[in-house]
């Protein structure tokens, strides 16, 4: 017997939103999804720039699930794989302190950006897709006690509330989504015991940086500094680098993404961007050795980055009342786990 089709409400539009989403529609059912800025993608962001595309939020990613491999052969064309040359660990000074082995995993990217996948997956979904609507509260739906409505309120400060939803699925950062879910009516929404096991997940800023020395795109010069692509730091300022240049579909104009360490970042959270760019600056020319003055400088903070203390399974779903949350926070901080997340979650719905 044919399931009946529901009326899902998903909060987010990044790639544990997004596979949850188009999986649910696959499955037959009607899904609205509420996003609070103008793109899909959350932290598999690109920024534009006069130079070209900055990854300025998740890297790469690597695929491990057999799920993952089917999802991604659905869109072959988007994804390419990246020699990043990540074989060093570096010190404040930019000396080697370890070589690791090359990495027998390969690094994809999605092109011509991070963001790129997630779009192409989320194109099905584009009627249904609610841009620029930050979702405030969640609420029994006045029509119908079974079902939901939540509270919008829109880039204009319009607010506005829809309803009429058999689910709620939130795909946000967990500290946003226990925020949400104290709007909720507690008879429909999780137990005490499991609103504190999201809240004691834990989950770090970063703060980024994007640079672009264009004066590197000359005859003989085809890049700056040193001959690697990418590196993990031990800098206190500095946790990673990469060569956005050398990623399959970049361009070519030298440019670099230099995210700073969670300890840092976190000392520094409240810091304007222009005092962030400085410190960071002049951390990254004591590490690559490239003291040219980039033509482009660009920061973005992250308020919620990287995973430090994961839930510790896929997703959470009252199945009495419809609600969920998942996110790559419940299984770890890689691209795969928000994938497999949103999976999760929507098989869970049926």
């Amino acid at each position: 017997m044919t399931k009946p089709s529901k009326n899902i409400a998903i909060v987010g539009a990044g790639m544990a939103a997004i596979t949850c989403a188009r999986t649910l529609v696959q499955a037959g059912h009607r899904v609205t999804v509420f996003e609070k800025s103008r793109g899909v993608g959350g932290r598999m962001s690109a920024r534009n720039s006069p130079y070209g595309t900055f990854d300025h939020g998740a890297q790469y990613f690597t695929v491990r699930d057999v799920r993952f491999v089917k999802a991604l052969q659905t869109t072959p064309k988007a994804c390419k794989p990246w020699s990043a040359n990540m074989v060093r660990v570096l010190d404040e000074h930019g000396r080697i302190a370890s070589a690791a082995l090359p990495s027998r995993e390969p690094h994809w990217v999605a092109t011509p950006g991070m963001n790129a996948l997630v779009k192409a997956w989320a194109e099905p979904l584009a009627a249904n897709l609610v841009h620029e609507t930050r979702v405030t509260h969640l609420e029994t739906d006045a029509l119908n006690p079974k079902q939901w409505q939540l509270r919008t309120t829109g880039a204009d400060d319009s607010v506005r509330v829809m309803g009429g939803f058999d689910a709620v699925v939130l795909a946000i950062p967990s500290p946003q989504a226990h925020v949400l879910l104290h709007t909720a009516p507690s008879s429909k929404n999780f137990s005490a015991g499991t609103l504190e096991q999201i809240e004691s997940v834990a989950v770090a800023p970063c703060w980024t940086m994007m640079l672009a020395f264009p004066q590197a795109v000359q005859p003989g010069l085809t890049s700056l500094g040193p001959q690697w692509n990418a590196a993990r730091s031990t800098h206190h300022r500095i946790a990673w680098l990469a060569r956005e240049s050398s990623k399959p579909g970049r361009g070519l104009i030298e440019r670099w993404t230099v995210q700073a360490s969670s300890a840092w970042s976190q000392e520094h959270l409240q810091d304007d961007n222009a005092r962030v760019e400085a410190k960071l600056l002049k951390a990254f020319s004591e590490v690559t050795g490239i003291r040219a003055v980039p033509s482009f400088v660009d920061s973005h903070r992250w308020l919620y980055a990287k995973t430090e203390k994961a839930l510790g399974k896929s997703h959470l779903i009252n199945t009495k009342s419809g609600l969920g949350v998942c996110g790559d926070w419940c299984l770890g901080h890689r691209v795969e786990d928000a994938f497999v997340s949103g999976l999760e979650m929507a098989l869970a719905i049926g």
